[in-house]
C-alpha cells in the first residue's frame, strides 16, 4: 500500500483519521496510530514487521542498559546497539551485492540468493541509530515503554521513506499534543499538494524518462543525444517530484495527527553551488551524516587532509545507503569530487562568477548525477553518458526525440516550475493582496479551501488511469 494509491487515499487514511479524531486521550490516540502503523507496514509482509520489531526491541533494551553504565562501558553498549542495527541492514541490503561480486571474481557461490529488502529498513535503521546516539550523548532520555519507541519508529506516515525524524524532535509530541482545525487544514492542503505532485506530475515525467532510457545497452546506443538529454531532464524532475511529494504527504499527515515533522526539501534545484544543493536536498539524511558520521570523525577540525578523508567516508556511505550497486558508489564519489573541488580548489573564486553561470553549471552537474543514479548496469550507464555527448555515432536529434519534446514540453515546463518556489511565491502574493479588501479575502478563503479538494479529485482521476505508481525511494 502506497500513499498514492486509491486504497490508501479513499479508505485507509480516512478510516484512520476518523478513529483518531474519536480518541479523547493522547494514549488512546497513540494506540490508534500504533495499530494503524503496524497494519500499514504489515500490508507488504509480516516478515518485514518481525524485522522491524526485532530492531526496535534491541535498540530499546540496549538504550535502557546505557542508564546503568558510564564511560567505556556505556560506549560499548552504544557500539553493540549500532552494530546489531547495521548488521541487520547489511544482511538484507548488501549480502546479495557482496555475493554477486564474489561470484564474479571466484565463481563462488554457484547461486546468489535473492534477498527481499524489508520496506523502509534504511530509514528506520538510521532513526534508531540517531536515537541510540542521542541517548548516549545525554540529549534524550531512554524511552522506558517499548511500545512508545515502536510508535516513534513505525509511524505510518514517515517510517517507509522518511523524513528521518530524530526522537528528540517528536518526544514531547508523542506524550502531549493537540490538533487544531487550522493545523488540520494545513495538513490536508500539504497532503493534497504532495499527492498531486506524485500522481499528476512525477508519474507523467516517469513516462518521458522511460521513453529513451528503457532497454539494454544496444537499445540505448541507438538513441539520439537529444532524446537522452530529454529523458535525463524528465528523470531529474521525476525523482524530485516523487520524493518531495512523499515528504509533503508525510508532513501533511503528521500535521493532521499533531506532529510537526522536519522539512526534507527546500527547492534544491535553484541552487548555485553543489554545497547549497545538498543543504536543501534530502535535508534529514544530510543532517544525519553530518551529525553522526562527519563531525564524530573530526569534521574539518583536523586539517584539510583529514577533512578530505572524512568527506570521502561520508559520500561512500551516502552512495551505499541509497543502494547496493556500483552505480550508487560512483554517484557518491561523484559528489565527493565535486564538493572537494568546490570547497578546496575553487573556493572564493566561485563567488566572483555570475550567479547564472554557477546555476547552469550546477544544473548540468545534477543532470549527470541523476543519470549515474538511474542505471545500475554500468555498461548501460556508460552507453548513455557517451550518447548524451554524441559519441555513439548517432545524430543529435531525431524524429522520435522531436515528437517527444513537442508532445511533452508543457508537462516538463509545469513540472520544472513545481521544482521552484514560483507557486509558493504566487500563493503568498495572492494572500498578501487579499488583505486589501473583504471581497478579496473571501475569494482567497474560498480558493484556500477549494484547491486541496480539486487537487485530490484530479489526483484520484490520474491514479485511476495510471499503472505506474511506485515511489522511487521506497526501494531504499
Amino acid at each position: 500500500m502506497v500513499f498514492s494509491s486509491l486504497l490508501f487515499v479513499l479508505l485507509f487514511l480516512p478510516a484512520v483519521m476518523l478513529i483518531y479524531s474519536l480518541c479523547r486521550s493522547v494514549k488512546a490516540k497513540n494506540i490508534c496510530l500504533l495499530t494503524a502503523s503496524l497494519l500499514f507496514y504489515s500490508w507488504a509482509s509480516l516478515r518485514f514487521t518481525a524485522i522491524l520489531l526485532f530492531d526496535v526491541a534491541v535498540c530499546w533494551f540496549l538504550t535502557r542498559m546505557m542508564e546503568f553504565y558510564q564511560g567505556r562501558s556505556r560506549k560499548a553498549v552504544l557500539a553493540l546497539c549500532v552494530a546489531v542495527l547495521l548488521a541487520a541492514l547489511c544482511a538484507f541490503k548488501y549480502t546479495g551485492f557482496l555475493l554477486d561480486n564474489l561470484q564474479r571474481l571466484t565463481g563462488f557461490p554457484k547461486a546468489v540468493p535473492d534477498i527481499v529488502l524489508p520496506l523502509g529498513i534504511s530509514f528506520y535503521t538510521f532513526q534508531l541509530i540517531s536515537y541510540a546516539a542521542d541517548v548516549y550523548r545525554g540529549k534524550v532520555r531512554a524511552e522506558r515503554r517499548f511500545w512508545m519507541l515502536l510508535l516513534y519508529t513505525s509511524l505510518f506516515f514517515q517510517c517507509v521513506a522518511g523524513p528521518i525524524v530524530r526522537y528528540g524532535d517528536v518526544a514531547a509530541e508523542l506524550r502531549e499534543r493537540t490538533v487544531t482545525p487550522a493545523q488540520t487544514s494545513r495538513g490536508v492542503s500539504r497532503f493534497a499538494v504532495g499527492l498531486a505532485k506524485k500522481a499528476i506530475l512525477a508519474n507523467s515525467c516517469a513516462a518521458v524518462a522511460d521513453a529513451f532510457f528503457a532497454g539494454d545497452a544496444a537499445a540505448l546506443a541507438a538513441q539520439p543525444a537529444m532524446g537522452l538529454w530529454l529523458s535525463a531532464f524528465a528523470y531529474a524532475l521525476q525523482i524530485y517530484l516523487d520524493f518531495s511529494a512523499y515528504s509533503d504527504m508525510a508532513i501533511g499527515m503528521g500535521l493532521m495527527c499533531g506532529f510537526h515533522l522536519t522539512e526534507n526539501f527546500n527547492y534544491p534545484y535553484v541552487s548555485t553551488s553543489v554545497t547549497e544543493f545538498w543543504r536543501y536536498w534530502h535535508i534529514s539524511l544530510s543532517r544525519f551524516f553530518r551529525d553522526y558520521v562527519y563531525i564524530p570523525l573530526g569534521g574539518n577540525r583536523r586539517g584539510k587532509g583529514r577533512q578530505i578523508l572524512n568527506l570521502l567516508a561520508v559520500w561512500l556511505l551516502t552512495g551505499l545507503w541509497h543502494g547496493a550497486s556500483w552505480n550508487y558508489i560512483l554517484w557518491g564519489l561523484y559528489f565527493f569530487v565535486l564538493l572537494v573541488v568546490e570547497k578546496m580548489v575553487l573556493g572564493r573564486f566561485l563567488e566572483k562568477i555570475p550567479g547564472l553561470v554557477r546555476y547552469v553549471f550546477v544544473a548540468f552537474a545534477i543532470l549527470i548525477c541523476w543519470v549515474i543514479f538511474r542505471f545500475e548496469d554500468l555498461g548501460a550507464l556508460w552507453t548513455v553518458l557517451k550518447g548524451m555527448f554524441c559519441q555513439n555515432g548517432n545524430a543529435f536529434a531525431g524524429l522520435t526525440a522531436d515528437l517527444a519534446l513537442r508532445g511533452n514540453w508543457a508537462l516538463l515546463l509545469v513540472s520544472a516550475a513545481a521544482c521552484t518556489p514560483v507557486w509558493t511565491n504566487l500563493r503568498q502574493a495572492l494572500r498578501d493582496k487579499a488583505r486589501g479588501s473583504a471581497l478579496a479575502r473571501t475569494a482567497y478563503a474560498v480558493f484556500d479551501v477549494a484547491h486541496p479538494a480539486l487537487l485530490l479529485v484530479i489526483s484520484a482521476m490520474a491514479l485511476a488511469g495510471n499503472s505506474y505508481n511506485p515511489f522511487i525511494y521506497w526501494t531504499f
